[in-house]
């Protein structure tokens, strides 16, 4: 295998002495997973962070094999981290997708709204201007994955459409991540009962 492609970081998980692997959503392929030799290095340690813009190149020598990945940096979020609201809503949206989504199918939709998830949540000022879309983005996930409910259009809060999203991703979506990746989402939501409640 051999793919160049830009991709959204979604997960890094250390992996012996100094590499990590890396999970990284792609628009045309989805999930996309590499090993990054040096990822905990000085130079890479700020690169590989989720919902940073990376030019990845995967190489594998035969099909199955966790492939290296190359990286260079196209966009970085790193400057928003300092928010503690922003930074829970970063770590959440990518840790779900990391969590549920399989490896090498594309969600085109699914790419365009995280990459439109993200951008709200570095450019808006406030929680109340992306909170919205961190739950849509969650409904939308489930649709995708085929547990989406309809819902009437309505003025529900953020956190009352999470509450609604929590039972399903629970349910039918996390599994074995279900500790791990739920974590992020209740500092998330903790927060922002906070500021949109």
């Amino acid at each position: 295998m051999e793919l160049s492609a830009n991709a959204i970081i979604c997960a890094v998980r250390n992996h012996g002495e100094a590499g990590a692997i890396v999970r990284g959503f792609t628009a045309e392929q989805g999930i996309v997973a590499g090993y990054v030799q040096g990822a905990r290095g000085r130079n890479l340690r700020p690169v590989l962070i989720p919902g940073n813009v990376v030019k990845g190149e995967w190489k594998a020598r035969l099909s199955g094999q966790l492939a290296t990945l190359k990286v260079d940096l196209e966009r970085s979020r790193a400057h928003i981290l300092g928010e503690p609201l922003a930074a829970a809503a970063i770590d959440w949206v990518t840790a779900l997708t990391a969590a549920t989504l399989p490896e090498m199918h594309p969600y085109r939709q699914l790419h365009s709204a995280l990459d439109g998830v993200l951008a709200a949540i570095e450019l808006a000022p406030a929680a109340r201007r992306w909170a919205g879309a961190v739950a849509d983005y969650e409904e939308l996930l489930l649709r995708e994955l085929g547990y989406g409910e309809e819902r009437e259009v309505g003025n529900d809060l953020p956190t009352a459409l999470m509450a609604r999203n929590r039972e399903r991703l629970v349910r039918h979506m996390l599994g074995e991540h279900r500790a791990d990746v739920m974590a992020a989402r209740e500092r998330l939501v903790e927060k922002l009962k906070r500021v949109v409640a």
